[in-house]
């Protein structure tokens, strides 16, 4: 079983049917637990699966990066920029309209004046081999505010090795057919932005869940050997 993939569809090929085949029965779904692999091209984020009819929107994906780069957790951001608000953020949002899981809200608050992100960037700058160069979004100080919408991500690290910018991600629960498909595009263009902000190439994308899972309206009514056919 290989954890190495090319590019960000190959895994979402690969993943699905690899839960399909192996995963455990858990909450109305089918997970597999302490799921890690690595992505070597993460500029090529597109997710293009018709063959499991996953409909995925790179509009949208956008949408949502330029949502996360403005720091504005506020649904009307996403609604500004997209056109209109999904369903399932509306659900997630409290009543000023706010959201946890924004991650770019998240990076954006830090120590101070300076946000976690760009006191990552100038750590990597001043020390190409800290080690301390991560991002919190999980905050457990804040659990208690974390009823309807509880962030997925715990950490995001950054490691300057080979000349390249390598990230890791990881988190406590992953839903591969929505969560993983937007999630590193997200990811995929924050560690591009990092990477340009300190004149380098990216390297590797290193991506772990505790519970990467389908939920059961999402498994195949067709068998593996009919999609590889």
């Amino acid at each position: 079983m290989h954890n190495n993939f090319k590019t960000a569809n190959e895994a979402f090929h690969d993943l699905y049917w690899r839960i399909v085949r192996d995963g455990v029965d858990f909450a109305g779904t089918k997970a597999l637990f302490n799921a890690g692999f690595y992505i070597e091209n993460p500029a090529l984020n597109d997710i293009k699966d018709s063959k499991v009819k996953r409909e995925w929107s790179v509009k949208y994906a956008e949408a949502e990066w330029q949502w996360y780069l403005s720091g504005d957790r506020n649904i009307a951001k996403l609604g500004d920029l997209y056109g209109k608000v999904p369903a399932i953020w509306k659900r997630m949002a409290d009543e000023q309209g706010n959201v946890n899981s924004n991650y770019g809200y998240q990076w954006q608050r830090g120590y101070g004046h300076v946000s976690q992100l760009e006191h990552v960037i100038k750590l990597l700058k001043d020390n190409p081999e800290t080690r301390q160069a991560a991002i919190s979004i999980y905050d457990g100080k804040e659990h208690l505010d974390y009823k309807t919408d509880t962030p997925c991500t715990y950490a995001i690290q950054f490691t300057i090795l080979h000349g390249k910018l390598d990230m890791s991600v990881l988190m406590r629960s992953n839903d591969l057919w929505y969560g993983f498909c937007n999630d590193q595009y997200q990811f995929s263009n924050l560690q591009m932005y990092v990477a340009q902000k300190l004149d380098l190439p990216i390297g590797v994308y290193y991506h772990y869940a505790h519970n990467l899972h389908l939920y059961n309206d999402k498994l195949p009514v067709m068998n593996e050997r009919q999609y590889h056919l």
